[in-house]
Formats: structure tokens, sequence, C-alpha cells
């Protein structure tokens, strides 16, 4: 997700006028779009942190879409966007003029038909979903890789029997009984009926979702705003360990 102020109105929280902005009004935001169509539901729940921001400073406009995550940094980069939210900052954030900040961690859950046997548990070892056929939640990419990593830990890789790009999709193939899953429980805001949502552990895989921002640009009150809300906002996520946004270093 991207930030950016909106055309004709704004400034990047960081100071700097963009063409045609007024300085003093406007704020942008895009968030990452996965690797292929459809767009999962995004890494945080926008509306509630958007409105906040309207409430607490109501002379800045907001635009916020989605983007591809490289598009979405390059904005950033180049002063086009305010923030970005990236499940995976940049290696070299700080030669490139930004930093990571760590908002919170995305805990992956167990998706499970509801006759399954193993939904009689409220918790679940990740080996105990080792012989089972998946259904692959997520495209190859950043929000892919925590489930794969997670399983080579545990010490087998999951057979994916049905792929989904989308987690409401996921969650139906799991309740026609194609398989097992593991959703980010951001993503499992809408839950199916038909399924059952458990507790992973030996490992708990984990996304953690990350805004990406220029330089400078923390000491920004819209910008301050928007973060604290965006953490606020996605309510299930596990806050960064100091109970506020913090840098990641790099």
């Amino acid at each position: 997700m991207r930030f950016r102020p909106a055309r004709g109105a704004g400034h990047a929280p960081s100071g700097h006028p963009g063409p045609g902005r007024t300085p003093g009004r406007g704020t942008s935001v895009r968030r990452e779009r996965p690797a292929g169509p459809p767009p999962q539901d995004g890494p945080t729940r926008p509306a509630p942190a958007l409105a906040r921001v309207r409430r607490e400073h109501p002379a800045v406009a907001i635009d916020a879409g989605l983007a591809d995550p490289d598009d979405a940094l390059a904005e950033v980069y180049e002063g086009d966007a305010d923030l970005a939210l990236v499940v995976r900052p940049p290696a070299d954030a700080s030669r490139q003029g930004v930093r990571g900040v760590h908002l919170l961690d995305d805990p992956y859950r167990a998706v499970l038909p509801t006759g399954h046997p193993l939904a009689a548990r409220r918790v679940l070892d990740l080996t105990d979903l080792a012989g089972e056929p998946w259904v692959r939640s997520e495209p190859p990419g950043p929000c892919l890789t925590p489930v794969t990593d997670a399983c080579a830990a545990a010490g087998f890789s999951p057979d994916f029997a049905a792929t989904s790009q989308e987690y409401a999709t996921a969650q139906g193939f799991v309740a026609a009984g194609l398989g097992v899953s593991l959703v980010p429980l951001l993503g499992l805001s809408t839950r199916h009926p038909g399924v059952a949502v458990r507790r992973v552990r030996h490992p708990e895989p984990i996304r953690p979702i990350h805004a990406v921002v220029r330089s400078g640009s923390l000491d920004q009150p819209v910008l301050r705003t928007l973060l604290d809300a965006l953490r606020e906002s996605a309510g299930t996520g596990r806050p960064a360990k100091d109970g506020a946004a913090r840098e990641t270093r790099s």
C-alpha cells in the first residue's frame, strides 16, 4: 500500500513539495499487491486508519491504492508516495534514503474443513499437517515464503493439491475438502462457514508487516498518526515488540 499526496494538493510528509502540490495539504499511501491477480486482502485494514487521519488532520488529502511491491517502493524512493506497506522491506533501505518501520507481526493460522479430525484440537503442531493435501493460499512471493520456510524447518514440504491467489477462494477450496491451508490472521476477517481455524506452533509462521517511508519523514505529525492508526486498525496482529512502531535496521 502507498499513501501519496493527492494531485494538486498536499506535500510529502518529508516536507518536500512535489510538482503541482500546495505545501501542507496532503498525504498518500500505497499497499503492496501480491504477485498475481486478483489482489489479496491487504496486510492491514486501511479504512479506519484513513478515517482517523482525516479526523485529526482534516486539511490533508489522501490518495491510497494497491501497487506491485517494486512499484510501491519506487514511488517512495522518488518522493511520489509518502508510505508503502510491505511484507519485506528493502535490504538496502538506508542507501535508498528510506526507512522500514515494523508495525506488527501477522501470524498464520491453519484452515481445516470443519469435519476434519484435527479440527477437534485447539492448537496444532505444524507437523500434524505434513501428510495432508494442501491448498496454497498465496502466489509465490514474500507472503508464501513464511509458510514454506516454516514447513522446511518442521522437516517437510507441503503437498499443494490446489492453488488459489485469494484468501476467500482458498477457504472455499478447504471447505470443499481439497486440502488444508495456512492463511495469515489478517486475511481471515471473513471466514467461510465450512472451515475451522486453529493456531499452529513448532514453528508458527509469521509475516512481519512494515511501513517504508522516506528518511526524516517520521517527524511529521500526519505520518505518525497514520502509522499509529494502521497498527491499531490491524487489531488482530501482534504489535511491534516495544508496543509502538519501530524502525527496522538494515
